[in-house]
């Protein structure tokens, strides 16, 4: 009996074209751990997880690692070096143009961008005259604004570079994707303005609500087409191609190849690209990947489950969704996430190993204990030997302050060596 009911509600979902949740992780070992913002929504500049955010939801990172987030709730954007530093770059004074913290930036910052020549892109809309606008903000935090009057206040904008340093934004309300050539011209790239999902060549095609987008190596434009539920790409032909997502149950979620996957219960608000094609996604409270082959897998975090958790991929849990924009980008190989729900800034790493701290970091002395010398806001294990090979931990601290002291407070005679090991 139990059988044939089974059977009946297999029937009955195929019927109406429900799906499962089918999430597949990725095999690449990723692990999530924090890397700034202290999970109090505030205003503090400062190093690693001795600060604070207000809903940091768009995050990208130049070409000498340095991040820049879209602080939201504090119309900043934060810069973030290698080291964890934290800073506010532009934003928090009182005019449209200008230099640095001088600046004010209105609520509706929708994107960031950087180009070839670490100029800032920031796209947003209403604001001082109602239409849509591009800041340029230079490495020495000049910023610059341009209006296109004849681009009404039009909704969420979503914006990427090309490696020649054109630009491309949506036009979420008006349905249509423009390039902000080199030489400062302004033409539709893709979409008639009607919505729709029909592929094509350039306004010969249709979208709905187009949100963020991505630009790749090879310089294929890549949309979260959000009012279909699907990606789409734009290569510089202009032909438009559907690529990957479908409509599906409500609220669905699924993993898979092409269009055999769904963000249906949770969208995409930021989007990315690596040197190899890859495309990464920030969708809800999970963090996923699009291979060239178009193949679709959750690289961390739940499609069911949010909150806030490091550790492996599967683990990991993100506060997305439920009202909170999340961006996410990609540098020296790690990605970052700016996770608004939980007010921090989040790294995932690929296969990561454990740094042994040596030579003019680590310094010995006398007394039982270590000198560390390392990055504030991480988290650093101390171990301990009596012949250098088998070694025990000790103590498990985030570095608060660096040079950084441990005084071993549980001394056994003989000889006791110490070293301190950087956890991913």
């Amino acid at each position: 009996m139990k059988t044939k009911i089974m059977a009946v509600l297999a029937a009955v979902m195929a019927s109406f074209g429900w799906h499962a949740l089918a999430q597949t992780y990725d095999t690449n070992n990723e692990v999530v751990q924090t890397f700034a913002g202290s999970g109090f929504a505030g205003y503090v500049d400062g190093v690693g997880q001795l600060t604070m955010f207000n809903n940091p939801n768009v995050i990208v990172a130049d070409s000498h690692s340095n991040l820049f987030v879209w602080d939201s709730g504090n119309s900043r954007i934060r810069k973030i070096t290698p080291d964890g530093t934290v800073s506010t770059f532009a934003g928090g004074g009182s005019y449209a143009q200008g230099t640095g913290t001088n600046v004010s930036f209105p609520n509706t910052i929708t994107g960031l961008t950087i180009d070839r020549n670490d100029t800032i892109w920031v796209s947003g809309y209403g604001g001082y005259f109602n239409t849509v606008s591009l800041w340029t903000i230079t490495s020495g935090a000049v910023v610059t604004m341009t209006n296109f009057n004849n681009l009404s206040d039009s909704g969420t904008i979503g914006v990427c570079a090309d490696s020649i340093g054109n630009i491309y934004f949506s036009n979420g309300n008006g349905n249509q994707i423009y390039r902000y050539a080199t030489n400062g011209t302004l033409s539709v790239f893709a979409g008639s303005g009607n919505s729709g999902n029909a592929d094509g060549n350039g306004i010969f095609t249709s979208f709905n609500s187009p949100k963020p987008l991505a630009a790749d190596s090879a310089n294929n434009i890549y949309i979260w087409d959000s009012g279909n539920y699907l990606i789409r790409r734009i290569d510089q032909s202009q032909n438009v191609t559907t690529i990957a997502g479908h409509y599906g149950s409500p609220y669905a979620n699924a993993d898979g190849v092409g269009t055999n996957a769904c963000f249906l219960g949770t969208g995409i608000s930021g989007m990315c690209a690596d040197n190899f094609g890859n495309i990464y996604l920030a969708c809800g409270s999970s963090i996923r990947k699009m291979d060239v082959t178009t193949n679709i897998v959750t690289m961390a975090g739940s499609f069911t489950q949010s909150g806030y958790t490091n550790g492996a991929g599967n683990l990991a849990r993100f506060n997305g969704g439920a009202g909170n924009s999340d961006g996410v980008c990609i540098s020296g190989g790690t990605i970052f996430v700016a996770d608004s729900g939980n007010q921090r800034i989040r790294q995932i790493s690929f296969n990561p190993q454990p740094q042994v701290v040596t030579g003019a970091n680590l310094g010995i002395g006398t007394f039982a204990g270590v000198t560390i010398t390392g990055t504030v806001g991480r988290t650093y294990q101390v171990q301990s030997s009596p012949d250098l090979n088998a070694w025990t931990t000790r103590a498990t601290i985030l570095l608060n302050a660096s040079p950084y002291l441990w005084i071993d407070q549980n001394p056994i005679a003989g000889n006791k060596f110490y070293r301190a090991v950087l956890l991913p």
